[in-house]
């Protein structure tokens, strides 16, 4: 999986995955070469599977990430842009070989008849430094990998592979595991169970429950799947709370296209910047424009329970869509003709200010849309009333029916999940299914000291007192801020120096050095072992993630990422 970053695409080849043992014997956990687009995994992870390792205990991994055909994208005032992938020196990027260092508490034990899980994490956010002031948009990295046994993260998971056989009294189905669009290759058995609440969609029809199960079963052995749910860690199972399968699964009959409608003029979508999947295999992010043709026979899915009465209508600017066609490619533009295909209108995230709350709605000063920024939206058409399009983003108006209200504060940010009102008829501008309160949402803290680092980051290093950062400090380069949602504090403009503190349910901390990264799950593990490195080495980058206290300014961390040299 992978940490937030701001990039459309980051695409890079895993050359490898190895294991390594306490007495230096290493085994390789990955038979075939994937290309993995981690700006695709920041709210979604992925399972792969290993079914070769031999028993024992493992204390560290070895993951190779080669960068010569890097794919990287980074939005730059709401439009896509390529970037460059360089090292601490400006030299373009190549094989990057990365050390993962498990904790000594928390190693990988493999015996017979269990499955052992270890949970990987690309963290974009502590691997990457951008320059957008370079042509082109020049991207410094040091790739952080963040290992654990615990698989803790609550995220949604995606389990991939062609269909092999269905028990439907058991209301499960088995798949040859094919994570990261692989087209080929045997990754092992996965079992997906389902419930009665499990929502379908096979070849373009919806299904809740048992009648999918029945669906699944009619389909060929070596059907498309993709299944998305939660893991069951202690049980080791997977549960499916949502099944595609057949054609409904991208690039098996049709073309498709993945991204957010920025603009609708008559029947066609327009979409900035997507990643295209061919019925051919190929998959690759567009950063141009992109033309979605609908029609009358466009069948229009969503989802969540089935919805039969959808029109073309029903899609409007803001949308995430997966859409369904033949394509046609004119350098980075892409248009779609889906007049014969499908469109399914997915779970759409909205991030705002709030301005005001009343009983079953509220109203939002728009920031961004599925992480774009709202300025790069053209919302003609959108409002029944031609004259309040231009209003909007101000005045985003959200459908909030039964969702209770009581940790969202006026005047603070908010997370809104859920599906945008069809075109014409706003408002309300959006019907929430989920609403994420201030207090809820996730802070992040990113503090740089330069490609040399600095000797002295932290005023006070202590387990009990935690980080207290020099927010003085003559060495912070461009990044220092503390990011709530839209709301940013700088950190050298603070009051007082910040301090980082641990979360008192655990979480994760981590050093990284260039091709090393050593993970703690304790921080006053993680404090001892700081204290002796800055001995000889200096800090060039912190980021931290969890809530933020503005009062105390203080961050409780989940997560901590050093990077130092």
């Amino acid at each position: 999986m992978d940490a937030d970053g701001d990039f459309d695409s980051y695409t890079v080849d895993v050359v490898s995955l190895s294991l390594k043992k306490a007495d230096g014997s290493t085994v390789d956990t990955l038979p075939v070469k994937p290309r993995i687009d981690f700006a695709d995994l920041v709210d979604l992870k992925e399972f792969l599977t290993a079914v070769t390792i031999p028993p024992g205990t493992y204390v560290a991994g070895t993951l190779r990430l080669d960068y010569t055909n890097a794919d990287i994208v980074v939005d730059v005032n709401g439009t896509p842009t390529h970037a460059v992938a360089v090292d601490a020196n400006g030299n373009p990027l190549t094989t990057v070989d990365l050390d993962v260092q498990l904790d000594n508490r928390k190693q990988l034990t493999i015996v017979g008849g269990r499955p052992a899980l270890l949970e990987l994490d690309f963290d974009l956010l502590a691997s990457n430094s951008v320059d957008t002031t370079k042509s082109p948009v020049q991207v410094t990295v040091q790739p952080v990998i963040v290992a654990s046994v615990d698989v803790a993260d609550s995220r949604q998971a995606r389990v991939r592979g062609p269909l092999t056989s269905v028990d439907s009294a058991a209301g499960n189905y088995h798949v040859d595991l094919r994570p990261f669009n692989l087209a080929s290759a045997r990754l092992g058995d996965v079992t997906v169970h389902t419930t009665s609440t499990t929502q379908f969609e096979v070849d373009g029809t919806q299904y809740t429950g048992a009648p999918g199960i029945a669906a699944m079963a009619a389909l060929s052995p070596g059907s498309p799947t993709a299944a998305y749910g939660t893991l069951d860690v202690l049980n080791r199972t997977f549960t499916a709370t949502r099944v595609h399968a057949g054609t409904s699964v991208a690039g098996s009959q049709f073309d498709a296209i993945e991204g957010t409608v920025v603009a609708r003029s008559g029947s066609n979508l327009i979409v900035h910047g997507v990643t295209l999947i061919k019925k051919t295999g190929s998959v690759v992010f567009k950063r141009g424009i992109t033309t979605v043709v609908l029609g009358q026979t466009t069948k229009i899915i969503k989802d969540g329970p089935p919805d039969t009465s959808l029109t073309i209508g029903a899609v409007s600017v803001g949308q995430r869509i997966l859409a369904f066609g033949t394509a046609t490619e004119s350098g980075d533009d892409v248009s779609l003709d889906a007049t014969a295909g499908r469109v399914r209108m997915q779970l759409t995230h909205l991030l705002g200010t709030v301005k005001s709350l009343a009983v079953g709605g509220m109203t939002l000063d728009l920031s961004a849309i599925n992480g774009r920024p709202a300025t790069a939206f053209n919302f003609a058409g959108t409002r029944s009333q031609p004259a309040l399009d231009a209003v909007v983003t101000s005045n985003y108006q959200v459908d909030t029916g039964v969702l209770p209200l009581t940790n969202l504060d006026v005047g603070s940010p908010a997370r809104v999940f859920g599906f945008v009102a069809p075109f014409g008829t706003a408002p309300p501008d959006f019907t929430a299914t989920t609403l994420v309160g201030f207090r809820d949402v996730q802070a992040v803290l990113s503090v740089g000291f330069g490609s040399n680092g600095t000797s002295a980051p932290f005023l006070t290093i202590d387990a009990t007192a935690g980080l207290v950062i020099d927010n003085h400090n003559s060495r912070i380069d461009l990044r220092h801020f503390i990011a709530i949602g839209p709301r940013v504090y700088d950190v050298r403009q603070l009051a007082s120096s910040p301090t980082v503190k641990p979360d008192a349910s655990g979480g994760l901390f981590a050093i990284g050095e260039p091709n090393t990264v050593q993970v703690f799950s304790t921080f006053a593990d993680f404090i001892t072992a700081l204290n002796s490195k800055l001995l000889t080495e200096k800090v060039v980058s912190i980021s931290a993630t969890g809530s933020y206290d503005a009062t105390s300014n203080t961050l409780t961390a989940k997560r901590v990422m050093l990077q130092m040299r």
